[in-house]
């Protein structure tokens, strides 16, 4: 059993109150919490650094299912998986996100577009980073590669682990530079890990 946080039944929940003041997001939500001990890191482990793709995007189904009876996906009109670098993809073989973004699509029939957002400079993994170094570490890395293909939608942007929000908030403020766009936040899990 992997204990949720049903964030996405709470407005102005704790991962919503992470991007005040930050960035415009409509609404955020996570799966579950990511702490020490918890089942969701060891899952999202296996994922990320054992190749083992279908663990995202079976939890990206399973969390699908909840957001969609829920409403939270009312309105959404594509899915954005936070990308990564190339290299890095090439590195790992695939992004986590994508995986996850892909089971997502797949229990909501929300289309995913991985192009329309890219990372355009590889930096160092955020894991020991303090937020300000977060923040400054993903600063102006993001690039919108087709704004017309954008505009008017709301995006669902996907994600593996909010820590301190600092990579959604750059690719969000990126997305919002397109005209009339929105933007909402899902991840697996919200790391509470001080």
């Amino acid at each position: 059993m992997i204990p949720r946080t049903n964030y996405h039944l709470k407005p102005d929940n704790p991962v919503e109150q992470l991007f005040w003041g930050r960035c415009t997001i409509a609404k955020a939500a996570t799966f579950s919490f990511y702490t020490r001990d918890s089942r969701i890191r060891r899952l999202i482990h296996q994922l990320k650094y054992k190749g083992v793709k279908e663990i995202g995007s079976e939890l990206g189904r399973i969390y699908a299912s909840a957001l969609k009876s829920s409403g939270f996906l009312d309105n959404i009109d594509m899915i954005i998986p936070v990308p990564l670098h190339p290299s890095k993809k090439r590195q790992r073989g695939f992004n986590q996100s994508d995986v996850i973004s892909q089971g997502i699509s797949e229990a909501s029939g929300i289309p995913v577009d991985t192009k329309l957002l890219v990372r355009k400079t590889v930096t160092k993994t955020q894991t020991r980073k303090s937020r300000y170094d977060r923040w400054k570490n993903v600063q102006d890395i993001f690039r919108v590669t087709d704004e017309d293909k954008l505009k008017g939608l709301h995006i669902l942007l996907v994600d593996d682990v909010i820590t301190t929000g600092s990579t959604l908030e750059a690719c969000t403020n990126e997305i919002l530079k397109t005209e009339n766009t929105k933007v909402s936040v899902a991840a697996l899990a919200f790391s509470v890990i001080g």
